[in-house]
C-alpha cells in the first residue's frame, strides 16, 4: 500500500501511516489505527502507575499491604502471594459474552469484578515501599528497578548498590543525582557517563577518572571544566567546590548548565544502530521513534524496553523478550503474537484483550488474571472450535455494536482499553511525567483526578531551616518532617513534606554532599528534565564547518565537509527551539574521539 494521511480521532491532528504499518497491522491482522502514536502512547500512559503507593487491606487475608491502587478503587486487591496462589480461581469470574453489548462495557465490568494484583514485586527484602520491582534488598521508594541494594528514591535501577536520587542506572554503586550512567562508581549529579568512577557534575564520558564539569570526554583524567590538572592541582581545586554546602551546590548547578550548553550534543544517544531513530537506542536495526530500547528489530513506536531481544512490535511500552506484539503495556518473557494486552508476564501467546494473564496462556480474548489456561473468552472457557468459531463473531460485532466513550470517541476491534477502563487517575500514572496537567486541565480534557489523601502529621521544619552545611546537620533532622520548596505548587506530584532516611543521611555526610530541599517526587522529576520528550523533530546538523551554527562552539578538528555547512539531516528528539548545540553522528564523533 501506500503512504496514507490520516485525522486522529482524538487530538484531530493528521498523522502518516507508512506502507511498513500497513504490513505490519495486515501481518497482526488489525485494522489501522485512528489514533495518532502520541495519543495512543498517552492512552497506554494511563494504564501505568510506577510511583504512587497506598497502604490498604487485603481483600482477601485481612493485612495491611502495600498497593498501587488506592482504597476508595471500586475492586478488591489481593497481596501477591495470594494472588499467584490457586487460594482463588479467576475462572470463577467468567461471563457469557452478549452480543447486545460492547465488548469495551463487558470486559471493563470483567476487569473491575477479578481481584487485582497489589503491586508488581518479586523477592523483596527490606524494601517494602517499592513498586514494579524484584530481587531488591533495603531499598526504598525504588521503581522499575531489579539486582539492587541500599539504594533509594531511583527510576530504572538495574544491579545498583548504593544509589540515591539517580534515573536509569546499571551496574552503578555509589551514585547521587545521577542520570543514565553504566558500569560506574562514585557518580554525582552527571548524566550519561559509562565505564567511569569519581565522577562530578559532568556529561557525556566515556572512561574517565576524577572529573568535575567536565562534557564529552573519553579516557580522560583529572580534568574540571574540560582543563587538565596534575592530581594534587585536582583535589585541591575539588576542595574549593565545597558541595557539602547547599548554597554552593545551587551555585554549581547553574554553572554547569551554562557550561554544558557551550558543547554539541549528538542529534541521539545511542550506538552500533543500522537505520533508526528515537533516543537511547542501541544494538538496534529497522526501529523508528522509539526511545530506551536495546537489541530491538523491526519496530516502531516502542518506549522504556529493559528485557531483549524484541522484535517485529509496535506500541509497546516497558517489558520485552517478545515478538509479535501492538498496543501492549508491561508484559514480556515468553510472549508472541498479543495485541492489546496489560501486565501480563511471562509466558502469554496468540492472544488479544488481556490484563493480568500468564503462565503458559495462549488464545485467550478478552480475559484477566488467567493462568495456564486456553481458549478463554471472558474467563469463560470454551473448546478449541467453540473459540475459534466465537471470536470472530466478535471481532465484528466489536464494529457493529463498538463503544463511544463521553467524548464520542468510538472503540472498536482494533483500539486499545478506553482510558476510562483504567483503575487510576491521570496524576497517579506515568502520563503525567511525560504530560503534565493539573488538576483542572486535567478535568477539562475529562481525565479522573485524584486530590491528596489526608495526611495525619504536621510540618515541624522549612526547607529553609535546613543547615546549609551537611556538617552542621544533627542526626535530629531524622526525626523531622521537612517542608517541601515547592509547597505543592507545582506540576510534579509534590507530597508537600518529606523526610531524612538513616542511610540516606549517611550516604549524604559520607560523599560531602548537602541535604535536598524538595521531596523525593519533586526531585524526580527535576532530575527526568534531563529526559528528551518521546517525540521527534526533523533538523539539521549543527555544524558550518569551523564552529556551531549559533557561534558558540569552535570545532576542535577538521570535518568531512571542511570548512562549509553540513549538509546532514535527522529526526531528532531535541526540539528546534532547545538551546543545545546539535550535531549529526560524524560531526560529534570527529569532536569527541
Amino acid at each position: 500500500m501506500t503512504e496514507e494521511t490520516r485525522t486522529c480521532q482524538n487530538c484531530k491532528n493528521s498523522f502518516v501511516i507508512e506502507p511498513e504499518d500497513f504490513a505490519f497491522y495486515e501481518k497482526m491482522k488489525v485494522p489501522p489505527p485512528t489514533w495518532c502514536p502520541e495519543c495512543r502512547l498517552k492512552r497506554r500512559m494511563l494504564f501505568r502507575n510506577e510511583m504512587t503507593l497506598y497502604k490498604r487491606k487485603c481483600d482477601f487475608t485481612g493485612e495491611t499491604i502495600f498497593s498501587g491502587i488506592s482504597r476508595d478503587k471500586p475492586v478488591k486487591v489481593y497481596k501477591s502471594d495470594v494472588w499467584f496462589s490457586d487460594k482463588w480461581d479467576p475462572m470463577d469470574y467468567g461471563r457469557e459474552y452478549d452480543f447486545s453489548r460492547s465488548f469495551f462495557r463487558q470486559f471493563k465490568e470483567l476487569y473491575r469484578a477479578v481481584p487485582q494484583l497489589d503491586r508488581s514485586v518479586l523477592r523483596l527484602i527490606d524494601s517494602d515501599y517499592c513498586i514494579n520491582a524484584s530481587d531488591l534488598k533495603s531499598c526504598y521508594l525504588l521503581f522499575n528497578a531489579e539486582l539492587s541494594e541500599d539504594s533509594a528514591y531511583g527510576d530504572g535501577i538495574t544491579n545498583c548498590k548504593n544509589v540515591y536520587d539517580s534515573y536509569f542506572m546499571k551496574q552503578v554503586e555509589r551514585a547521587y543525582e545521577g542520570f543514565v550512567c553504566l558500569r560506574s562508581y562514585n557518580v554525582f549529579f552527571s548524566s550519561n557517563v559509562s565505564e567511569s568512577h569519581d565522577v562530578y557534575f559532568s556529561k557525556d564520558l566515556i572512561g574517565c577518572e576524577y572529573c568535575f564539569g567536565c562534557v564529552g570526554l573519553r579516557h580522560k583524567k583529572y580534568m574540571v571544566f574540560n582543563k587538565p590538572y596534575s592530581k594534587e592541582e585536582y583535589f585541591k581545586k575539588l576542595s574549593e567546590f565545597n558541595t557539602g554546602s547547599h548554597k554552593n551546590l545551587i551555585k554549581l548547578k547553574s554553572e554547569v548548565k551554562s557550561f554544558q550548553f557551550q558543547f554539541p550534543a549528538k542529534f541521539m544517544h545511542g550506538y552500533n544502530n543500522e537505520n533508526v531513530s528515537g533516543d537511547y537506542i542501541t544494538n538496534s536495526h529497522n526501529v523508528n521513534n522509539s526511545f530506551f530500547i536495546d537489541e530491538f528489530e523491526n519496530c516502531k513506536y516502542c518506549y522504556w524496553m529493559g528485557l531483549k531481544p524484541i522484535k517485529d512490535c509496535y506500541d509497546f511500552n516497558w517489558g520485552g523478550a517478545a515478538e509479535m506484539v501492538y498496543e501492549a503495556v508491561a508484559v514480556g518473557y515468553e510472549i508472541g503474537n498479543v495485541r492489546f494486552v496489560y501486565e501480563c508476564w511471562p509466558g502469554l501467546y496468540d492472544s488479544s484483550y488481556c490484563m493480568f494473564c500468564s503462565a503458559g496462556s495462549a488464545h485467550l480474548f478478552g480475559c484477566v488474571g488467567l493462568r495456564n489456561k486456553q481458549y478463554c473468552i471472558l474467563n469463560k472457557q470454551y473448546s478449541k472450535d467453540e473459540y475459534e468459531k466465537l471470536v470472530p463473531r466478535i471481532i465484528q460485532q466489536m464494529s457493529e455494536v463498538p463503544y463511544k466513550d463521553q467524548e464520542g470517541r468510538v472503540y472498536k476491534y482494533g483500539e486499545f482499553f478506553p482510558s476510562d477502563t483504567s483503575l487510576f487517575a491521570y496524576n497517579e500514572t506515568i502520563a503525567q511525567e511525560y504530560f503534565p496537567l493539573i488538576k483542572e486541565e486535567a478535568l477539562a480534557q475529562k481525565y479522573v483526578w485524584k486530590d491528596p489523601e489526608e495526611r495525619s502529621y504536621k510540618i515541624t521544619m522549612q526547607h529553609n531551616e535546613i543547615p546549609d552545611s551537611i556538617y552542621d546537620t544533627a542526626a535530629t533532622i531524622l526525626k523531622e518532617i521537612i517542608g517541601c520548596e515547592h509547597e505543592g505548587k507545582c506540576k510534579e506530584q509534590c507530597t508537600i513534606a518529606f523526610k531524612i532516611i538513616p542511610t540516606e543521611l549517611e550516604f549524604l555526610k559520607a560523599s560531602n554532599l548537602s541535604l535536598p530541599r524538595l521531596c523525593p517526587s519533586c526531585r524526580h522529576y527535576q532530575r527526568v528534565l534531563q529526559r528528551n520528550p518521546p517525540l521527534l523533530w526533523k533538523r539539521k546538523c549543527g555544524c558550518t564547518g569551523l564552529k556551531s551554527a549559533n557561534g558558540i562552539y569552535e570545532n576542535q578538528n577538521m570535518h568531512s565537509h571542511g570548512e562549509v555547512f553540513c549538509s546532514s539531516e535527522f529526526e531528532t528528539s531535541y526540539a528546534p527551539d532547545r538551546p543545545e548545540i546539535v550535531y549529526c553522528e560524524q560531526c560529534y564523533q570527529t569532536e569527541v574521539v
